[in-house]
């Protein structure tokens, strides 16, 4: 017997096999069409065999209960599908990114000097969240130029020194120029009184000549008298013409006298001295008058020497305070955020400009995202979006504020977005609701970008 007679005649030994009340038995060797078969067979009766009603067969009401928990079951399925199914399909109706991670701008920080870089205890024991203001690295510069500091210090210190000196020949030309003040003023009232004694002293003589003028006056007159009746000679006439000139010219000099005595006591009152044995002013008027300049010359000088140490003063705090940037700088986060990289170590020495960390800005986090073709050519600057992230976090509203597309993406962000390679065209998407400060920086976090109804229609 080959092999197909075998399987036919297994097949009607199967279809022939019946228990006891009827219903075929199951055939263990019939293998998946004997079981499909041995199910039909059950399910439904022989063609030969008349359909009996519900009365006549007790099992009716037991199969009816398995097709009802069946057609439940079925719902249940279906009401399972529909419920887990919207959110896939939501999703698929909405205009949403194909990917979509928080990021943020990155800040370089780098060394104002030459030093070597120290980092402050504080810091060692904390997380890499920093404040604005916070202080991170300590640079010194040991070898700092203080060559001009030095200049100004040594020139402080020779006025310093030179000013006492000043103010002591000061003192000393005032003192020197008061005594010969003093002198002259005494020279003064000495010449005065000598000049109204003199005057006196003419004032008399004049009135001694004008008498004797009247007296060869009277004996002119006299021998004139006398003279027609011979009793005085015509020589004697003559001599007391001549005295009576004598003394009238007499009295004329002396009247000369007074007038020269009267012009040098008005310039004795003047300060003008007047004289043939002297200059117009004594020696110790010139003295008083050249001890005053330069009591005066000195006196600039120290004037001089306190404006100077005051500008010194000004210029030293300065360069003190340059010394000390260019010696010493403290690098302080200039914003909220966190560590994203520090490039140096403690101990290193740097160079100026040199970049030492880069600070992560938590204060202004932006969603990058990139979408298809289709969506991204309907989007626009300014239109409004929201973040829903991977975690179940409640959805963030923002703003697109820039469409660079399958262009680079600007390079100072935390998270390049070319690191979303899923779909090359970009969005970024500002987000100022992100709580992104302090230890909850979520720069990094993972979602999708949900677009408004006006970027869904063609």
């Amino acid at each position: 017997m080959d092999h197909a007679q075998q399987k036919s005649f297994a097949r009607g030994q199967a279809s022939d096999t019946r228990d006891e009340e009827g219903a075929p038995s199951f055939d263990p060797d019939g293998g998946a069409r004997g079981l499909q078969r041995d199910l039909h067979d059950r399910l439904q009766p022989a063609a030969d065999e008349p359909v009996a009603d519900v009365a006549s067969h007790p099992e009716a009401p037991a199969r009816s209960g398995r097709t009802v928990r069946r057609l439940l079951k079925v719902a249940i399925g279906l009401a399972i599908v529909a419920i887990f199914g919207w959110l896939p399909l939501k999703a698929v109706l909405q205009t949403s990114s194909v990917e979509a991670v928080v990021n943020a701008r990155i800040v370089t920080l780098r060394s104002p000097i030459d030093g070597t870089v120290s980092a402050k205890p504080q810091h060692s024991r904390q997380l890499s969240a920093v404040g604005d203001g916070d202080l991170i690295l300590h640079v010194v510069n040991a070898r700092g130029d203080r060559t001009r500091l030095d200049d100004l210090r040594r020139q402080m210190s020779r006025l310093e020194n030179e000013r006492p000196s000043l103010a002591a020949k000061l003192a000393a030309a005032e003192t020197a120029q008061q005594d010969l003040a003093r002198q002259a003023g005494q020279f003064r009232d000495g010449r005065i009184l000598q000049l109204e004694a003199r005057i006196a002293e003419i004032q008399s003589a004049i009135e001694a000549a004008a008498a004797r003028r009247e007296e060869a006056t009277a004996a002119v007159e006299r021998a004139s008298s006398l003279i027609k009746s011979g009793s005085v000679s015509t020589v004697e006439l003559a001599r007391l013409t001549r005295e009576q000139a004598i003394a009238q010219q007499t009295e004329v000099g002396a009247q000369r006298r007074l007038d020269a005595a009267k012009v040098e006591l008005t310039a004795a009152k003047n300060g003008t001295y007047l004289g043939d044995s002297y200059n117009d002013r004594p020696s110790s008027v010139q003295r008083e008058e050249e001890m005053r300049q330069r009591a005066i010359d000195l006196r600039a000088d120290v004037a001089h020497a306190d404006a100077e140490i005051d500008w010194l003063t000004h210029e030293i705090a300065a360069e003190q305070l340059h010394y000390v940037n260019r010696s010493e700088a403290d690098i302080k986060a200039p914003v909220t955020g966190r560590i994203w990289e520090m490039m140096t170590s403690p101990g290193e020495d740097v160079r100026a400009g040199q970049p030492l960390l880069k600070l992560l800005d938590c204060t202004g986090a932006v969603v990058t995202a990139n979408v298809t073709e289709g969506v991204y050519n309907r989007l626009k600057l300014g239109e409004q979006a929201s973040f829903e992230p991977n975690d179940g976090n409640p959805e963030i509203k923002g703003e697109i504020v820039n469409l660079t597309g399958a262009s680079g993406a600007p390079a100072n962000l935390a998270i390049n977005p070319d690191a979303l390679n899923k779909e090359p065209y970009r969005v970024t998407v500002s987000m100022p609701s992100i709580d992104t400060s302090g230890k909850d920086c979520a720069v990094g976090r993972t979602g999708r970008v949900v677009f408004n109804e006006d970027a869904a229609k063609p």
